[in-house]
C-alpha cells in the first residue's frame, strides 16, 4: 500500500488552522485493520479514508498503543531476513511525515547546500533561518595559489601634456624676458680698461654728424679723455649718394674737438652693425687687440655685445646718456622693442634684422 506523499514530499499539503509548517503530525496505519477492496474487474484499489466528523479535529497517538517495531536482520543471514519479512506483514509499522521548509529559490550560497536548523526552545532566541548560509569552505582544502612576484610599480610618466604646456610657457615668457634684458643692459656703464673704444656709426649729412651720431662721438670722447682706452675706433660705411663715410664723419669730429688724429682709427666698412663688427674684428686681429668698450644707444648695447663676442671681442658697454634717443619715453620703449625683435632675429638667422630707425 503506498502512502500519499511517500518518498519525495512534492505533493501540496495543507495543515490544520494554527499549525506552523515546521509542526509535524504522526499517523500510524496497519495492514490489518483495512483490508483491500476489490474493484468490479477483481483488481484491488485504494480505500478511500473519510474523517469521523465525530471525533476531534486532531487526534493524539502514543507509542505504547503500538508493539514496537521488529530490529532489521543482518545483511548476510538470509534466513533471519525471511522470517522478519513474514513478521513484518503481520504487525503494524510507524511511518513519520515531516514536512521540510521549500529550498530557497535562486543562487545557492557558498559553501554546500542550505541546511535549516532544529527551532529552538526559545523562539525569541532562534536565528533567523534567511541569515543561515551553512558551515564555509574549509580553509585548508583550498589549494594553495602560487606565489606571484610583486610587481614594481612603474614610475609615473610625464604626460605629454604638460611637457607642451610648459614648452608653450616657456616661448611665451622668453620674448618678455628677452625685453627686460635689454632694458637691464641699457642702463649699464662699462668703463673697465680696455684696448680700443668702438663708436658704432649712426647717420650723417655730407661729413657732419646727425645728432644721434654726435650724442656717441661725444660719449667715446669723454672715456678716453678718463683713460679708458688709449684709441677710439670709429665704424661705418656710406649710402650709394653720400661723399662721406660714417667713420670718416667721426673721426673728423673727434679731431675738431680735440683728440689726437693718431689716437682715431676710421673703419670706413659696414652698413650695418654686423658687417661693422666683421670689419673692426679684422682691424683688432692685425693690432692684438682682446678687449672693447662699445658706444651706442642704450637700447642698443646688448645686441652690440652679443654680436661682438661672437667675433672673438671681449667687449662692454658704455652707451650714450644724450640725444633724441633718449628723450621721450615713446622712443625709447620703441627701441627696446626694436631691439628684442632684432636681437632674436640674429639668433634664428645669424643676420642683422633690417628694421631702420629713422634717426634726427
Amino acid at each position: 500500500m503506498r502512502v500519499t506523499g511517500d518518498g519525495h514530499g512534492d505533493e501540496p499539503w495543507e495543515g490544520p488552522a494554527g499549525a506552523s509548517t515546521d509542526d509535524e503530525a504522526t499517523r500510524v496505519f496497519t495492514r490489518g485493520d483495512h483490508a483491500p477492496t476489490a474493484t468490479a474487474d477483481g483488481s484491488e484499489a485504494t480505500r478511500a479514508f473519510t474523517r469521523d466528523p465525530d471525533a476531534g479535529t486532531t487526534r493524539a497517538f502514543s507509542r505504547d498503543e503500538f508493539p514496537p517495531r521488529p530490529e532489521a536482520p543482518a545483511a548476510d543471514d538470509p534466513s533471519a531476513a525471511a522470517q522478519g519479512a513474514d513478521e513484518g506483514a503481520e504487525t503494524s509499522f510507524t511511518r513519520r511525515f515531516v514536512r521540510e521548509r521549500h529550498p530557497s529559490r535562486g543562487r545557492v550560497p557558498r559553501g554546500g547546500p542550505r541546511t535549516v536548523p532544529d527551532p529552538p526552545a526559545d523562539p525569541e532566541s532562534a536565528p533567523d533561518p534567511d541569515l543561515d548560509f551553512g558551515p564555509g569552505p574549509d580553509p585548508e582544502s583550498r589549494p594553495e595559489r602560487a606565489a606571484r612576484p610583486r610587481r614594481r610599480r612603474p614610475r609615473r610618466r610625464v604626460r605629454k601634456r604638460w611637457i607642451l604646456t610648459l614648452l608653450l610657457l616657456a616661448a611665451l615668457a622668453v620674448p618678455p624676458g628677452t625685453w627686460g634684458w635689454v632694458w637691464y643692459t641699457a642702463r649699464q656703464d662699462d668703463r673697465t680698461p680696455s684696448d680700443a673704444i668702438v663708436v658704432l656709426g649712426a647717420s650723417q649729412y655730407n661729413g657732419v654728424p646727425s645728432p644721434v651720431f654726435e650724442a656717441r662721438l661725444r660719449q667715446a670722447q669723454e672715456l678716453y679723455l678718463e683713460g679708458v682706452a688709449p684709441v677710439i675706433v670709429t665704424v661705418g660705411g656710406k649710402l650709394p649718394d653720400d661723399n662721406f663715410t660714417e667713420a670718416a664723419s667721426g673721426r673728423n669730429w673727434l679731431v675738431e674737438v680735440g683728440v689726437p688724429a693718431d689716437a682715431v682709427v676710421a673703419v670706413e666698412e659696414g652698413s650695418d652693425t654686423l658687417q661693422s663688427f666683421a670689419a673692426v674684428s679684422e682691424v683688432f686681429d692685425a693690432n692684438g687687440w682682446e678687449t672693447a668698450i662699445l658706444v651706442s644707444d642704450p637700447w642698443h648695447s646688448l645686441r652690440s655685445q652679443v654680436m661682438a663676442e661672437d667675433f672673438g671681442i671681449e667687449a662692454g658697454a658704455s652707451p650714450a646718456r644724450s640725444g633724441p634717443a633718449v628723450i621721450e619715453r615713446r622712443t625709447q620703449l620703441w627701441y627696446i622693442t626694436r631691439e628684442t625683435a632684432s636681437l632674436w632675429y640674429y639668433w634664428i638667422f645669424n643676420d642683422s634684422s633690417d628694421i631702420q630707425v629713422n634717426a634726427a
